[in-house]
């Protein structure tokens, strides 16, 4: 596993602790792997998930750490979604 996935899940973990998020979610982050997020919290892995996020490196990190948010990185391509829009906008108060 990537430095890069194993950052992003502890971070993920860090935003996620008691938002209740009730879906399943997959970050894939481009050239690194993908990361799951359900109600237990965020976990390196590539299973079926209601939505689909995929971002290059630098925009992931770039949304964890605030400085980019979600909805304008999707608006603009640098974040795309595949699935359950509605899952999606559940979760981004969470990484904000």
């Amino acid at each position: 596993m990537s430095d890069v996935i194993d950052q992003a899940v502890n971070a993920l973990n860090e935003k996620l602790s008691g938002s209740g998020f009730d879906g399943t979610a997959k970050f894939v982050i481009e050239d690194e792997g993908a990361i799951m997020l359900d109600s237990d919290g965020a976990r390196a892995g590539d299973e079926e998930a209601e939505v689909t996020m995929t971002a290059d490196t630098d925009t992931f990190r770039e949304i964890l750490e605030g400085s980019l948010n979600a909805t304008a990185a999707f608006m603009s391509g640098r974040l795309k979604i595949d699935g359950d829009m509605g899952a999606a906008m559940r979760l981004a108060p969470a990484l904000s």
